[in-house]
Formats: structure tokens, sequence, C-alpha cells
């Protein structure tokens, strides 16, 4: 039998009608490459969960035929996903010196034995299997990031990574248009690119921005300066560690992650703090509240996070009070719009002067705008395009884009996650569809908690409980005493005593013709006093509380 042609598919896990949870594998015949490792924070229904990550089964049962992950810079919804999937997956992972640097604190945090890292920078071309990279320098707001140029046998493609491209980066390294060029001069097969902005016309306001709005703040400012960013935006952290050094005044820093990214970043030399400034939170006290700035985290809102701990007086050392500045230094992420409004809101009761994106230049995106998206396809010049990372309209709006700036409408493709497409120089086709939806971390367990007890913590949430305790002699089968009805979530008991007593009188009938029809199936049974509860208490209250008959033998 002939060998079959291996073929070049891309098939994103995650990261395509969302923000977040980005992962991308690309194959060619048995080798798979996977792009980014990300997860998601969860939306407001999904109660009690503290991540979401892509489902990434399909990389697991090829686990021997993957030959690396590739990190494209080091936010978590790029590399958040790591420690669980090398839990079940021991390959080597490429990224920049500062993208390791934080993925070895993240990775620690979860106790995982030795990881192969393998540290990749601009212009470093590596081999990895069948697949050629080089990697080109783009703006983000994270230092070190990169797009990634893959060459395959069939052709190359390019990931941009997160960008934008500002003239005037802080680090002086800004996105590599020289390099994309060159790259593209002997044709690129398909272009990956970030969609998060493709609604926002024109620019991007350069990060530089940020700093001439934070310099004004702080010369307003007579009290205490609290600003809240991101943990991994270190460019933004960097800026307000200057603007604080200008206006004479120390810095604290607060929340774990804050902490741990800055000794971090510090360490290798993406930021560079005076020692002089820094001083620790528990010693406030000793500081006139005019010399202090505190940078924390808590810009998403996050209900355990230093920021709302201050907002709602039960952070240890900093409560919130008349005087103080508070600078949210970051937009909302889709779905956290609520909480941070809530956050905000606590803020201004407790008497500080909050500035933030809406009212604000407190914050610039780090995604290109559509002119700078516009101008990644002209210098890219792509055969295929591919619109990734960003909500379903953010891809259908790059898709428009890349078609108005001549890309033909049939080389455009608008992918959702498990879409497997792929590619040759002749012709391109969505041609199947993998297993590619969310992993839920709850606490310890991962994966444990699906859309059933998701459902089912909603109804807890929305109509509450209604338990019916039924006591069965064992020897003879007959109900020994009345029914105990508890209820939680549902009415309150004092105020409803008639509904629960005639909700009682309908749990014996129902087990008083049972017992005619001599059942002895208690699953059966369960199933009678549910039903005919389900309707009653409906028809009364206009509510369905989750019902639970129990049986108990005695």
């Amino acid at each position: 039998m002939a060998r079959r042609k291996a073929r070049l598919r891309l098939i994103p896990l995650g990261g395509l009608g969302e923000v977040g949870k980005n992962m991308l594998v690309v194959e060619y015949g048995d080798a798979l490459l996977v792009v980014d490792a990300g997860l998601m924070f969860p939306e407001e229904e999904m109660l009690g969960i503290d991540l979401v990550l892509p489902d990434f089964s399909y990389v697991l049962e090829r686990a021997d035929q993957v030959t690396g992950i590739i990190l494209t810079h080091g936010h978590e919804d790029h590399t958040g996903a790591l420690p669980y999937v090398l839990r079940e997956l021991r390959v080597p992972v490429y990224g920049t010196r500062l993208t390791l640097g934080l993925v070895r604190g993240k990775l620690a945090e979860h106790n995982l034995g030795k990881v192969r890292f393998k540290e990749i920078s601009p212009g470093k071309t590596i081999q990895i299997g069948p697949f050629t990279l080089r990697f080109v320098s783009v703006s983000h707001s994270i230092p070190d990031g990169v797009a990634v140029v893959i060459d395959t046998p069939v052709g190359r493609i390019i990931h941009s990574g997160d960008f934008k491209i500002d003239q005037t980066p802080l680090d002086s390294r800004g996105t590599d248009i020289c390099s994309l060029a060159a790259l593209s001069k002997d044709g690129v097969l398909a272009l990956l690119s970030d969609s998060t902005n493709a609604e926002v016309p024109g620019h991007v306001s350069p990060e530089r921005a940020v700093g001439k709005v934070l310099d004004d703040i702080f010369q307003d400012a007579e009290g205490r300066i609290i600003v809240a960013s991101f943990a991994s935006h270190i460019h933004r952290m960097q800026q307000v560690v200057d603007v604080a050094a200008r206006a004479g005044r120390k810095l604290a820093v607060v929340g774990r992650s804050m902490v741990n990214n800055v000794a971090i970043a510090s360490e290798l030399g993406y930021m560079n703090i005076p020692e002089h400034m820094l001083f620790d939170i528990e010693e406030m006290a000793k500081h006139n509240p005019s010399e202090i700035c505190i940078l924390s985290t808590g810009s998403q809102g996050e209900p355990l996070s230093a920021l709302a701990r201050m907002a709602a007086h039960e952070h240890r050392h900093v409560r919130i009070e008349t005087g103080d500045t508070v600078i949210i230094s970051a937009s909302p992420v889709p779905g956290n719009e609520k909480a941070v409004s809530r956050t905000i809101d606590r803020l201004f009761r407790a008497g500080a002067e909050v500035f933030y994106e809406s009212v604000s230049g407190v914050h610039v995106s780090g995604h290109g705008a559509q002119q700078e998206l516009a101008m990644m396809i002209g210098i890219v010049k792509p055969k295929y395009f591919v619109p990734i990372h960003g909500e379903y309209r953010h891809l259908k709006y790059h898709a428009r884009l890349a078609e108005g700036v001549g890309i033909p409408a049939e080389n455009i493709f608008v992918m959702q996650n498990g879409d497997v497409i792929e590619m040759s120089p002749k012709k391109a086709e969505i041609v199947d569809r993998v297993q590619a939806g969310m992993i839920l971390v709850d606490g310890l367990g991962v994966g444990d908690v699906g859309n059933v007890v998701l459902r089912d913590r909603q109804q807890l949430a929305e109509d509450g409980i209604f338990m019916v305790v039924v006591a069965i002699s064992a020897q003879t089968g007959e109900v020994v005493s009345r029914p105990e009805i508890i209820s939680r979530g549902f009415v309150y008991v004092k105020e409803a005593q008639d509904l629960l007593d005639e909700a009682r009188l309908r749990v014996e009938e129902r087990l008083a013709l049972t017992a005619k029809e001599q059942i002895t199936d208690w699953g059966l049974l369960k199933a009678d006093v549910r039903n005919a509860l389900s309707q009653f208490l409906y028809d009364e209250t206009g509510r369905r509380p989750m019902i639970l008959p129990v049986v108990v033998e005695v």
C-alpha cells in the first residue's frame, strides 16, 4: 500500500471566539508542534470555577508525536495552562528569557518536576522535527514577545503572537517590521494574526502616553497613591516605578503574583527599581502618606485580590480612606466588567479619588488597532489568512479588514476551536473537527466539573434546594413517619409553612399510591416523589428548585 502523503494541518484548540486559553496545534505528518498553552478566567455564571483551560485531549492522545511547546510571550492567557499540560506531557518548552522566567515561577508553585526549558530569542533559528522556526520581536504590553515564523515542508506560516506597532517602545524593542518584510519576500503560505482590537479604528496609543498621564496624577495627589495593574504588565509597572521616583515617593508591592513577577523581572534585568525606593507594606505607618506609592494586584476586580480587600477594609495593612488616589491601569477582560465596576464603586464610597480607563488615559492596549493589523497583513502578504485571538465579532472584523487590503475572500478562514484546516500551496480548506472545549479547574479538581455540575450549581443558585426525607421500614417497606422537608435557598421556612404543609401532603399521597402498587424500587419511589413536587412547587411559586428525595431505611 502506498504511504499517504503528509499534510500540513492547523488546529486551534483555544483562543477563537473568546479572549483567553490560546492554544494552536501545527501538524505535519506524524509531528505536532504546539504554540501557546493559555488559560481563561471564568465567566460570571461559572459558579465556583477558578480557571478555564483549553481541552487539550487531542494533544495528549498524540503525546509521542508532540515535538515541543512554543510560547509567544509571558501572559497567562498564553502560558497559564502549562502546569496542567506538563503534568501529562513531558516535552521541551521554548520561550524568551522573561517568558521562561515567569513560567518557571508558576511551575514551581505547582511542584512540577524538572521541565526542559529551551531559551529562544529574536533572530534565532531552531529546528524542531520537520519545522524550522525563526522568531521576530513584537511590541506588546509585556517585554520579550515574539511572532513565530514556522517553515514547513509545505510552506511558511507566520503566527503574529499578541502585538501592536509601537514606534517608541519603552525597551527600544518594537515590532520588527524589517525582519517580517524580509521573511515574507519568498512568500508566506498563511498568516495567523491577533484580532483583539479589530473593531478599533486607527492606531493604539504608545505605552509612553500612559507615563505622561501618570505624571500629572502623581503631581496632583496629596495622599497615598495605589496603582493596580496586571501582574505581568512589566512595562506598565516600570512606568509606575519611574513616575514614583520622580515624585519622590517610596514604593511597596502587594499581591502575591505582583511580588513574584517584580522579583523575577528585576532579577532578569527587565525592571529597574532603586533599592532605596522599596519599603515593606508592614512599615507603612512610618511614612508620610504623601511619600507612599503602592503597586497592587486587583485591576480585574477579583474578590480576593489586594485592591478589592483594601476597598472592603479587609486588607491587613491598607484600608482605603479619604485622601487616597487609586489608579486602575488596565482594561477589564471581557466578562470582568461588573466586578471592576463594583470595585470602583467601593473605592469611591471609601473616599478615594479613582482614575480608570474610561475616564482617563491611565491605560493603553497592548493589541494593535485596525491600521496596525492592516499593516501586518500588508507587510506579510500571505496567501491565506486566519484571524486568531478574539471573540467571534473580532475575528469577523479582522476578516473584513484582510479582504479590504487585498486578500481574496475565499482565502480567509474564520475558524472555530477544534476546526482542522489543511493547507498546501494550491489549496486550503477546513476538512474536519476535533474535540475542543473547556477543562474547568475547581480547587484541586481538574476536569471533574462539567456542564452537568455547572447546571446544577446554577439551579441551586437561582432557585435553591428542596429535600424530602422519607423513613421506610427495612422489614415491611412501609413508611414509618411523616416525611421531613428541608428547604435551603428556596423559601423562608417560617413564612411559608402552609406551602411546606401542602407539599408534605402531596408526598404522603404519592407514597400511599406507591404502597398500594407495592413498589420496592427506591429509585422509582424517588422519581415519583420528585414528579409529584416539581409541578406543584412551580405552580405555587414559579420556581424550580432542585428536588432531592432521600429514602432512609430504618
